[in-house]
């Protein structure tokens, strides 16, 4: 599977687009605006130097939709306030916003206008200037030292690709019967695959931004994660992928889907726990971490609440189903074909529907603050 390829949220206004099913995507950005304002701070303090007058900005995985601009406003805020407390000017801001090719960037760009207006007229800061950025962030994408901080929120858990071996045209492909992602069943081979595969990418992932990053700049990370350092443990989202296998096995029995579909089929994801982190970073050498937490958010928040009349009548496991479709879709159309995708998240919805009853169902979202070494 070619991820940069195939991967992006479903595009659009539509009842299953992402822009309609990212309330849990707004909920986790809400979550990390104290350790954001840090960042800003210490970047605009440093060591009590003076504040830089062109400051360079990039958000990795913006993807479309209202949430898009979000942690851009916030930081024009902290800046704004800062800038005002110490008696200084707003200083140029230069955003990148960065997503892989598929991103619905024409979605971004159009509600850049009404952005800067309200920016011009709430600021007064005519200074601030937004580009897109197509591309894999693993990968160099910016000019160096033209970044001051960092920013990515629910994007680092997607790898750059299938882990080595499993990807469909591998003799191991199949060793993962059943199964979309690591499970308890799984091979110790599969789960090592993944493990390596998440080392290599998060390497070069730090390798990337260490020399576009400025000494002493910010990076503030967030992605799906686990609170332990097995990686079968149910709160590091191994159930939703094992809920939505059960669900193709169901269409196997109706003659829907073929059972080697499965088989052949691995998640390009991969939620670290904290140590994990730690060794990477540990292992390139570039960055320090500042602070490193995880915190949950139960599957329900998913749920907004400004829903369509169609939604109200829903389940809270069909609109979790949505919410989960509106990311994964595009890849598993990919791979099982478009024909089934509302009978797909249909059995998915009623499968979360009985989950969420027995048990608490939660994300572990980890949170990480590095620092550019001097």
């Amino acid at each position: 599977m070619e991820v940069i390829q195939v991967l992006h949220m479903n595009n659009g206004e539509g009842e299953t687009s992402y822009a309609k099913n990212s309330n849990i995507q707004r909920k986790i950005i809400s979550a990390t605006n104290s350790t954001l304002k840090e960042a800003i701070l210490n970047i605009m303090c440093n060591n009590n130097k003076n504040m830089p007058e062109s400051i360079g900005i990039a958000d990795l995985g913006c993807s479309s939709g209202p949430n898009t601009l979000i942690v851009v406003s916030e930081i024009i805020d902290i800046i704004d306030e800062t800038s005002r407390n110490s008696g200084i000017s707003f200083p140029e801001l230069k955003i990148s916003l960065n997503d892989l090719p598929g991103n619905d960037f024409n979605d971004v760009f159009r509600s850049l206008p009404s952005f800067f207006d309200k920016v011009k007229e709430e600021k007064g800061a005519e200074n601030c200037y937004i580009v897109g950025v197509p591309g894999s962030f693993y990968g160099r994408l910016f000019p160096q030292k033209s970044m001051h901080f960092v920013h990515s929120s629910s994007s680092l858990h997607w790898l750059s690709q299938v882990p080595l071996g499993l990807g469909t045209n591998n003799a191991m492909s199949s060793l993962n019967k059943g199964k979309l992602y690591i499970s308890h069943t799984s091979p110790s081979d599969v789960i090592n695959a993944y493990v390596s595969q998440f080392q290599n990418d998060f390497s070069t992932f730090l390798r990337s931004r260490s020399p576009e990053i400025v000494p002493g700049g910010r990076m503030l990370l967030s992605l799906m994660g686990r609170s332990s350092i097995d990686p079968t443990i149910e709160d590091g989202c191994y159930y939703q992928w094992e809920l939505l296998a059960n669900a193709l096995s169901n269409l196997v029995s109706k003659g829907l889907v073929e059972k080697e579909k499965i088989d052949s089929f691995n998640a390009p994801y991969y939620a670290p726990c904290p140590e994990e982190v730690k060794i990477a970073v540990a292992n390139e050498g570039s960055f320090i971490i500042d602070h490193i937490e995880t915190f949950e958010i139960e599957w329900e928040a998913s749920v907004s609440s400004n829903l369509s009349n169609e939604k109200i009548l829903s389940s809270t496991g069909q609109q979790v189903a949505t919410t989960i479709r509106a990311v994964v879709e595009s890849m598993v159309e990919n791979h099982f074909g478009n024909e089934i995708m509302n009978d797909l998240f249909s059995v998915y919805g009623d499968l979360v529907d009985d989950y969420i009853y027995k048990k608490r169902a939660v994300y572990v979202n980890l949170v990480v603050s590095l620092k550019r070494k001097e």
